[in-house]
């Protein structure tokens, strides 16, 4: 088995992300590699396609603000410092191979949902996440009972 060195572990902030949090972070200390947690939000003009008649700046940041201090709760049972949570903005799989590749990331951890189909099982963003990587992904499989 590889020793990692960067674990990557990339989250939605839903309730569910604690699991897949508890299983990077056991795979992390197993191999004393540094943790990241990421978030990916896409700019509010991708999800209305760029045609609002107003400036969603404000929003955008108070979605941002939000985001970061989601992530600060998840992390700080983790003891995972400030510099190691990152919130970006943009299209998610991408976001989350450019950090892994600027960051020396050796493995990704993803959540997965347990539908039919590869696409409906991992995600749209897992998807992508998987089939752009240059590292190892794992995809956690999210219970729905947890």
């Amino acid at each position: 088995m590889s020793q990692y060195k960067h674990v990557l572990i990339a989250v939605d902030l839903t309730d569910e992300s604690g699991q897949v949090i508890e299983k990077g972070k056991a795979i992390a200390e197993r191999n004393g590699a540094n943790i990241s947690l990421i978030h990916a939000l896409e700019p509010l003009g991708f999800a209305y396609g760029g045609d609002i008649p107003m400036d969603l700046t404000t929003i955008q940041e108070q979605l941002e603000q939000h985001a970061k201090a989601k992530l600060a709760d998840l992390a700080a049972p983790l003891n995972i410092p400030q510099e190691q949570q990152h919130i970006l903005v943009g299209v998610p799989d991408s976001e989350i191979h450019r950090m892994a590749k600027d960051q020396g990331v050796d493995l990704i951890v993803v959540g997965s949902h347990g539908r039919h189909g590869l696409s409906l099982l991992l995600g749209s963003t897992s998807t992508g996440v998987l089939h752009g990587a240059k590292c190892d992904v794992l995809a956690v499989r999210i219970q729905k009972d947890k």
